[in-house]
């Protein structure tokens, strides 16, 4: 049985509403059980990967961090839309830095961010099996 590819399209902010952490703990039960994960940040939901979230003043619990486990649980391929930060004045520099390490080059860091533009993104969206948007 062929392993389906799962894209999980993350399009709000993170705070406010429930969906960016719901789909951040998705992303992991999936990752766990061995899925083909892969995340997209496109609209507000660029902001859920913005570096230094200060969350004590809206009583929230500040979850950005558990974004840098993701290369821990095999999620490498993460896509941030160029456009979605560019409307919203931010550059790949306002993003956190989220690696992975590739096991057949000797461990070596990568980069889990691909910045891509709306067409890639369109691109890849068509090659997944299924697409869950939060």
């Amino acid at each position: 049985m062929a392993v389906k590819k799962f894209m999980y399209v993350n399009r709000k902010a993170p705070y406010g509403t429930i969906y960016a952490l719901e789909s951040l703990e998705v992303v992991l039960i999936g990752a766990a059980f061995d899925q083909d994960v892969s995340l997209a940040f496109i609209g507000d939901g660029v902001y859920e990967l913005t570096k230094g979230q200060k969350t004590e003043a809206i009583g929230q619990k500040n979850f950005s961090p558990t974004y840098s486990a993701l290369g821990d649980y095999d999620v490498n391929k993460i896509y941030v839309e160029k456009e979605s930060l560019e409307e919203r004045g931010l550059t790949l520099d306002d993003l956190q830095h989220l690696v992975w390490e590739d096991e057949d080059e000797d461990w070596a860091e990568k980069d889990s961010i691909r910045l891509v533009s709306r067409s890639e993104l369109a691109d890849v969206m068509a090659e997944q099996d299924i697409c869950l948007s939060f």
